[in-house]
């Protein structure tokens, strides 16, 4: 679902007009967005919560090069998913794509990557 589906679907089961329901949705996000810059915690009964991780600086790795590269300390946004929405996800009837990439990790992965205990899970870094 895309931005402007979820802003039809507003309209849609509020009655309201599409212009409405972008203002209720920007405000939405506007608002879960300042809170999370703030380093606020959102949480969402039954559908998850929103976090901010911080991640200290380390050494990276240029994978063309193989050249040490300092990655400097980060404030990256979690999410983790509520109990109610994972079993609503898992009974649901559409087909399951799986990414060979996905199917290979196991464990809850931030926005950057990391797992839950704030690294990537090997001893690689990606970033240039």
């Amino acid at each position: 679902m895309t931005k402007s589906e979820l802003i039809d679907a507003v309209a849609r089961r509020t009655q309201i007009t599409k212009s409405r329901a972008e203002l209720v949705v920007n405000c939405v996000f506007d608002s879960m967005t300042a809170a999370l810059e703030r380093g606020e915690g959102i949480e969402i009964r039954g559908f998850g919560s929103f976090t901010v991780r911080e991640y200290k600086p380390y050494s990276g790795r240029n994978p063309r090069t193989g050249r040490a590269v300092p990655v400097p300390e980060k404030r990256l946004p979690f999410f983790k998913v509520g109990k109610e929405l994972k079993e609503l996800v898992n009974a649901g009837k559409g087909d399951i794509e799986v990414d060979e990439e996905d199917a290979e990790e196991d464990g809850d992965h931030d926005a950057d990557g990391h797992d839950d205990d704030g690294s990537d899970g090997d001893d690689s870094h990606d970033e240039d």
